[in-house]
């Protein structure tokens, strides 16, 4: 494999060589009708390379010299990581198969993959299912995939920095499913206002039009002057550590954002993580059973249309509102939250579930601003079975449909309470139980 690709390269490379010299040769005649400098790596899964016109100027694509070592020398950790979803089988989602074996798996097989390091101005472009493992620093450089309905590409970054004006630094647009898998530290940016590509206003530094899974060994670090990552279909991270700064959205994704492990620190102007199609209020709901997230969000920290279901990890959220959501359901995990509207707010986003907030387990910390605050706002019911809640706040709890206390730990402004008072004092239409579907 390695044979064939290095093949492919060397063949290219010598053809725009000769290219540029002004050879009379009939390779470099056809070289120079698609006007030296002017190409594109198209990176296929058997190892050969092509060429098409873009306003680019130059190629530098190298095959590795040996397994394990990037073209620019570093190294790829060629042992198998894995890690683990602590998935709860008891929440209001289905969660038995929100993650697959390779989601979970931090390193990728590179016993075929295919290496290519960044240059200015060259995009990369691959058409099909494999691994790819990218290194180099390089500026206006788009990683576009646009392979078939049923190809799984993963991309390796592998001490990757890229700096866009413009245009996402990696662009998905086609495939079944696209891993990015970190090595070593990374870092991509887009600086000024971003571009369409025809009707897709391609609006985040990682842009996916199919699902997605972040993960790795890595430390990857975004700076997007809109959105970070935007998924349109189903975002997944399960491992690597990721920062964040964002002018809007940090993490959205249109179906779902689920989180197994990693590290992850936002900074963002809008939200933090956001979860919403605009077609189907059915869908848009945000997973976390693991991980560290610490979350500054100029609007809300954790947004979903449907359902939030956090079943572990350690959450720290500085934001307006910090969790929003139709169903909250925390069943366990350290959840720190300094609001300064609500601290937890479920409200009628969806037709799908009553605007329910239910407390299994975990701790929970809510610090609120001064002012028209409430720590727990429902738009229907409250329902606490067990955990600690501990509220700070002059408005602690607001719902407008029942509240039950049924186990667990209340501390309202330092002293424990089995009480949950209500501030909107008017009642209002109940909903389902916990699980009740109207």
């Amino acid at each position: 494999m390695y044979k064939k690709i290095t093949a492919g390269i060397i063949s290219a490379m010598l053809i725009i060589s000769l290219a540029a010299c002004g050879s009379s040769s009939k390779d470099s005649a056809n070289s120079s009708s698609q006007s030296a400098g002017t190409t594109t790596i198209i990176a296929t899964i058997d190892g050969t390379t092509s060429e098409n016109t873009t306003e680019t100027t130059s190629v530098d694509a190298t095959a590795a010299t040996s397994e394990g070592t990037t073209a620019s020398g570093n190294s790829i950790n060629t042992e198998t990581v894995t890690t683990v979803a602590n998935v709860s089988s008891k929440g209001i989602l289905d969660t038995a198969e929100l993650f697959t074996e390779r989601d979970l798996t931090m390193t990728a097989d590179t016993s075929e993959a295919q290496y290519f390091t960044v240059s200015d101005g060259q995009d990369i472009s691959i058409k099909a299912a494999g691994v790819y493992v990218i290194s180099g620093s390089a500026s206006e450089v788009t990683i576009t995939v646009d392979a078939a309905d049923d190809d799984k590409v993963q991309i390796v970054l592998d001490g990757v920095s890229i700096t866009n004006t413009d245009f996402p630094c990696i662009y998905v647009k086609n495939a079944d499913k696209v891993f990015v898998t970190t090595s070593g530290t990374n870092s991509l940016a887009v600086t000024g206002s971003f571009t369409t590509d025809g009707d897709t206003k391609t609006d985040a530094v990682i842009f996916s039009k199919d699902d997605i899974t972040l993960n790795g060994t890595g430390t990857l670090t975004i700076n997007s002057s809109d959105n970070g990552i935007s998924g349109k279909d189903d975002l997944k991270i399960t491992g690597g550590t990721f920062n964040i700064t964002a002018a809007d959205a940090a993490i959205e994704a249109n179906d779902s954002i689920r989180i197994a492990d990693g590290v992850v620190t936002v900074n963002a102007a809008n939200d933090a993580l956001h979860a919403e199609n605009d077609d189907d209020n059915s869908k848009g709901y945000i997973y976390i059973c693991g991980g560290t997230l610490n979350l500054t969000a100029g609007d809300d920290g954790i947004h979903a249309t449907t359902v939030v279901q956090i079943d572990g990890g350690t959450i720290d959220i500085t934001a307006s509102e910090c969790i929003e959501g139709t169903y909250v359901q925390i069943n366990d995990g350290t959840v720190s939250i300094n609001a300064s509207d609500d601290g937890i707010n479920a409200a009628k986003k969806s037709t799908t579930y009553t605007p329910t907030i239910e407390v299994n387990g975990g701790y929970i910390t809510v610090v609120m601003g001064q002012g028209d605050t409430d720590g727990f706002d429902a738009n229907g019911n409250i329902y606490i079975n067990g955990g600690t809640v501990d509220v700070t706040a002059q408005s602690p709890f607001d719902y407008d449909g029942t509240a039950e206390h049924n186990g667990g730990t209340i501390i309202v402004n330092g002293e424990e309470t089995n009480e949950i008072t209500n501030q909107f004092m008017g009642g209002g239409q109940g909903g389902g139980r916990p699980g009740e579907h109207p």
